[in-house]
C-alpha cells in the first residue's frame, strides 16, 4: 500500500525539519553576527535571539503542513514542493517581522530573519532532495517496488494506468488486467489482459503480488463481495477505485452510522466548524488590516470616480452568497448610470461602451473591488472563494451546469482559485465551475494563503477583466 509507512515517515520528517529550521536559524545567526563578513554589533542578547525558536519551530512546521509538504514524495513533484518551500518561508518570515513590529521590538535583527529565510529555503529543498534521490534510488534496485494485478477492465483501470505509466516514481509495477469481457490478450498503453477474472484463484496463492487493485466497470459491481473475499482470503493487499469518479468527487467525505459506512458525495472541509471558524478569523483579520493600509488609495480613487463621471462613488448589486442568500455586493462604480434591468441581466464584455475611462483601468487592475473588504467584515463574503454571481445569472446556470449551486454552500470570495488561474470576465463558466468546485473539495489554510500568495502577483491585472 502507497502510504503503509506514510505515518512514519511524516514524524521522522516533521523531526527533521524541526532540526533544519534551528541549523537554518543558528546559521543565519552565525552569519549575521560572527562570520565577519557583515560588521553589525549584535543588539540584543544572544538568549533573546534564540528564545524565537520556541515560537519559530512549531510555527514553521504548521505553515508546512498547511503547504502539503507533508504529502507523500511519490506523489509529489520537485517544482510545485520548491514553490511551496518559499511560499512557506516568505510567510514565516513575514510573520516574524509582524510580530516584532507588533511588540514593538526595534532591536531585533530584521536583516537576520532575511538571512535566515534564504538559508532555510536552500536546506528544506537540498534535505528534500536527497530524500526524494535515496527513494527512487532503492526503488531502483528492487526495493519498495509494488507488484500490482488490476481486476476489472474500466474507464478507472485505464485512469489508473496512465496515472502509474506518468509516474514512474512511484514505484507500481502493473502486471496485467483480468477482466470477463476484454478478449486475452488485449494491451492498453503496455497492460494486458491476461485473462478471466475467475484466474484470480490461480494467480493468488503464486504469492507474487503486492497488491490487488479491483477496477470493476458498475454493471460488475454484483462481483465485489466475491472478488474482495477472494483477494482477502489470500492475504494479498486490495484497493478499490471506483468507476464513477464523474458522480463521486476526488476527496469522498465517508460517515462511520454505528457500523454503517457512509460516503458523502460531496465533501466540504468548511462545514466542519473549527475551520470555518479559522477562516472566518483570517477574513476579519485581513480585512481590516486591507482596509487600513488601502485606505489613501481608495480615497484617491473615489475622488477620481466622483470628478470624473456623474453617478454614486459606490456601486451595489444583488449577488448570491452562502446557502444561496441574496446579498449587495459593493465596488466601485466603473460605469455611466444605467437601468436596474441593465445591470442585472446584461454581461459585460470587451470595449463595452457603458465602461468609463478611469473604469476600465479600475476592471483590468481590479482596484474597483477594493470595497468588498465590507462585505467580508460583515460576513458576506470571504478573502478567498468563488466569485458571487448576479441572481438572474445563477438561474441560468444552475439549469446549465447541474452542480453549479455548490459554490453555494461556501462563502463567496474576493478572490478565488478560478480567478488567479485566469478565468475571469468573459470566459468559460463550466471551466470556472470546475476550479471553484475543485477549491470548495479541497480546502485548507494553506490553499487560502497560496491563493492570497498568488493573487498578489496575477490575480489583479487579468486580459479578461473588462
Amino acid at each position: 500500500m502507497i502510504k503503509d509507512n506514510q505515518a512514519i515517515f511524516n514524524r521522522l520528517h516533521v523531526l527533521l525539519d524541526a532540526l533544519i529550521i534551528a541549523g537554518a536559524y543558528a546559521l543565519a545567526w552565525w552569519f549575521k553576527f560572527k562570520s565577519g563578513m557583515i560588521s553589525f554589533s549584535i543588539g540584543l542578547p544572544t538568549r533573546y535571539y534564540f528564545r524565537a525558536l520556541y515560537y519559530i519551530i512549531p510555527g514553521y512546521l504548521y505553515l508546512y503542513y498547511q503547504f502539503n509538504l507533508y504529502n507523500s514524495k511519490r506523489a509529489s513533484g520537485r517544482k510545485a514542493e520548491l514553490f511551496n518551500i518559499i511560499k512557506a518561508n516568505t510567510i514565516g518570515a513575514v510573520a516574524i517581522i509582524v510580530v516584532l513590529y507588533l511588540i514593538e521590538q526595534p532591536h531585533f535583527s530584521r536583516s537576520m530573519i532575511g538571512i535566515f529565510w534564504a538559508f532555510n529555503i536552500v536546506l528544506e529543498t537540498f534535505f528534500r532532495n536527497v530524500i526524494r534521490y535515496l527513494l527512487r534510488f532503492f526503488r531502483r534496485r528492487g526495493y519498495n517496488i509494488k507488484y500490482v494485478l488490476l481486476v476489472g477492465y474500466s474507464k478507472s483501470a485505464e485512469s489508473y494506468i496512465n496515472r502509474i505509466r506518468l509516474n514512474p516514481q512511484w514505484g507500481y509495477v502493473i502486471r496485467g488486467i483480468l477482466d470477463d469481457k476484454m478478449p486475452r490478450g488485449t494491451v492498453y498503453k503496455g497492460v494486458k489482459v491476461l485473462g478471466a477474472i475467475d484466474n484470480l484463484s490461480i494467480i493468488l496463492p503464486e504469492n507474487k503480488l503486492d497488491e490487488i487493485a479491483i477496477t470493476l466497470s458498475l454493471p460488475e459491481y454484483g462481483r465485489l463481495e466475491e472478488i474482495v473475499s477472494q483477494c482477502e482470503k489470500s492475504g494479498v493487499h486490495t484497493k478499490f477505485i471506483p468507476d464513477y469518479s464523474g458522480i463521486i468527487p476526488n476527496r469522498p467525505y465517508t460517515e462511520d452510522i454505528q457500523g454503517l459506512p457512509v460516503i458523502n458525495i460531496r465533501h466540504v472541509p468548511l462545514t466542519n466548524t473549527i475551520n470555518a471558524l479559522e477562516k472566518r478569523l483570517v477574513d476579519i483579520v485581513g480585512s481590516l488590516v486591507a482596509l487600513i493600509l488601502l485606505s489613501p488609495l481608495m480615497l484617491v480613487i473615489a475622488l477620481i470616480i466622483r470628478f470624473t463621471s456623474k453617478g454614486p462613488v459606490i456601486f451595489s448589486q444583488e449577488r448570491v452568497g452562502l446557502h444561496n442568500q441574496p446579498f449587495k455586493m459593493y465596488k466601485f462604480r466603473t460605469m455611466i448610470e444605467q437601468t436596474k434591468d441593465d445591470e442585472m441581466n446584461i454581461w459585460t464584455t470587451k470595449d463595452d461602451p457603458r465602461v468609463t475611462k478611469v473604469g476600465r483601468f479600475l476592471r483590468r487592475t481590479s482596484l474597483d473591488e477594493l470595497p468588498q473588504f465590507f462585505n467580508i467584515i460583515t460576513g458576506k463574503m470571504s478573502i478567498v472563494g468563488p466569485r458571487p454571481e448576479r441572481t438572474s445569472f445563477v438561474e441560468e446556470f444552475q439549469e446549465k451546469i447541474p452542480r453549479y449551486n455548490i459554490k453555494h454552500q461556501v462563502r463567496p470570495g474576493l478572490t478565488g482559485w478560478a480567478q488567479v488561474n485566469g478565468l475571469r470576465g468573459d470566459t468559460s463558466i463550466k471551466r470556472r465551475i470546475e476550479y471553484d468546485l475543485y477549491y470548495i473539495e479541497n480546502w485548507t489554510m494553506g490553499f487560502d494563503l497560496k491563493i492570497m500568495f498568488m493573487t498578489l502577483f496575477k490575480g489583479f491585472v487579468n486580459e479578461n477583466a473588462y
